[in-house]
């Protein structure tokens, strides 16, 4: 049995918000979630690089940070070359500050 590669848990502080995001790596891929307050599964976003472009499905709706996962779900399944699964339980929108923020700081754990 193929175990994954690697766990990954970071507390991030933007402004007045608190989020941790878990990065569950696998060979072709990895399932990434960010929540603010208490873990939980939210909306869910599932994208596949097939070379140049990504396909990307919504599993599970957002009420208002449709973009913010989709964008987060491509640009990791075409970075990793793989398969993107990403999960957001937030308690209020994100400000494109916020937003840009939970993306470097995402980026950066992948490439760790």
């Amino acid at each position: 049995m193929t175990s994954p590669k690697g766990f990954s848990e970071k507390a991030v502080d933007l402004g007045s918000r608190s989020f941790s995001i878990r990065v569950l790596e696998y060979e072709n891929g990895c399932f990434i979630s960010v929540t603010e307050g208490t873990p939980k599964l939210g909306s869910m976003v599932v994208s596949l690089s097939t070379g140049q472009n990504s396909v990307t499905t919504t599993v599970i709706p957002s009420k208002s940070e449709s973009l913010f996962l989709k964008l987060i779900a491509e640009r990791i399944s075409n970075k990793m070359r793989g398969i993107a699964i990403v999960s957001t339980n937030l308690q209020k929108d994100l400000d494109p500050g916020t937003a840009k923020g939970l993306m470097i700081e995402i980026t950066e754990i992948i490439q760790n």
